[in-house]
């Protein structure tokens, strides 16, 4: 018997519309009709054009570009789904903004991250889902169930389609010590051997590649990141892989392609060959086409979680 509502309603805010659709689309159902606008003065608008008392809303709305205006409407929108009745609210959040800002990394610093989780706990969220979290920590800062879904199992599925298992010319690579752990269950899923770069950022997005750790001598080398933001340290590792390790190729894959400032320039003019990327985050309408960035769609993922979610069943086997 399932206790917390009659059935599930999916709404969107305007940060990625497209992949509420897609995840509609594998549910069976139709998108829930919401008005999601700004008032003359850049207020938040929202209006929810349906009943959802005692239903399972799920608000698909990651906090990309423009950060504070998708935050503000998943606020909004949660608050509206409280005040009228919903039976339980989700935030599916597939890239979480603010993620970065996750601890004091010197004195007076602001834990950011920390304050939008209580931001979206305060507004009436029963539960949030999103995926790759830039600190796996983050999920302790809500003070409600988090369920934080991984990115890795499905490069690791595109990339053995097309590679196989164990192929002896690849190798993976990560570009900084601290996606080693993420890097590692990667490579053991792909039979392969790890490599890591090791850099020292001197300031916010800017990076100075210092050393590579392992043999990418002569070997197609596979870059696995979180993010990527202003692509500096993946455009750099890439270099480092192929000037200092001797590799043969690069390829690159993340969860969520921020692209921000010179990113796509970047990647255009590296020596990357292909970056692959979830569709967490929409492509930026005001950037150029970049023939070497492809997406895989996370919709299957989301989709089978939130029909998870409201059967109350396990979705722990997603996280793997």
């Amino acid at each position: 018997m399932i206790s917390h509502g009659k059935e599930i309603k999916v709404f969107t805010g305007n940060s990625n519309p497209a992949l509420a659709d897609l995840i509609c689309k594998n549910l069976g159902i139709s998108m829930g009709c919401c008005s999601v606008k700004q008032f003359a003065d850049g207020e938040c608008a929202i209006s929810i054009e349906e009943p959802v008392r005692g239903a399972d809303v799920f608000i698909v709305q990651p906090t990309c570009k423009p950060v504070n205006d998708s935050l503000m409407e998943l606020l909004v929108m949660i608050d509206a789904m409280k005040r009228a009745s919903a039976g339980r609210i989700t935030a599916v959040i597939p890239y979480f903004g603010y993620a970065r800002q996750d601890r004091k990394a010197k004195a007076r610093d602001p834990i950011s991250a920390k304050l939008v989780a209580n931001l979206i706990t305060k507004a009436g969220a029963d539960r949030v889902l999103a995926m790759d979290l830039h600190a796996m920590q983050i999920q302790g800062f809500f003070d409600i169930p988090v369920d934080n879904l991984f990115g890795a199992p499905l490069f690791a599925s595109h990339y053995l389609r097309r590679f196989g298992y164990g192929n002896e010319d690849m190798i993976v690579v990560s570009p900084d010590v601290g996606s080693v752990a993420r890097a590692r269950q990667f490579a053991m899923k792909m039979g392969l051997g790890l490599a890591i770069v090791d850099k020292r950022r001197e300031k916010a997005n800017q990076s100075e590649v210092m050393n590579l750790i392992g043999d990418v001598q002569g070997k197609t080398c596979i870059l696995l990141d979180d993010m990527i933001d202003t692509a500096g340290s993946l455009c750099g590792a890439a270099k480092a892989c192929v000037e200092v390790g001797g590799a043969k190729s690069v390829i690159a894959c993340a969860s969520h392609g921020v692209l921000s400032g010179p990113a796509i320039e970047r990647i255009q003019n590296s020596v990357i060959d292909e970056v692959l990327l979830l569709d967490t985050i929409p492509y930026p309408k005001d950037q150029p086409v970049c023939e070497k960035i492809k997406y895989l769609s996370v919709s299957n993922v989301f989709a089978e979680a939130i029909q998870r979610i409201y059967e109350e069943v396990s979705i722990s086997s997603l996280f793997e």
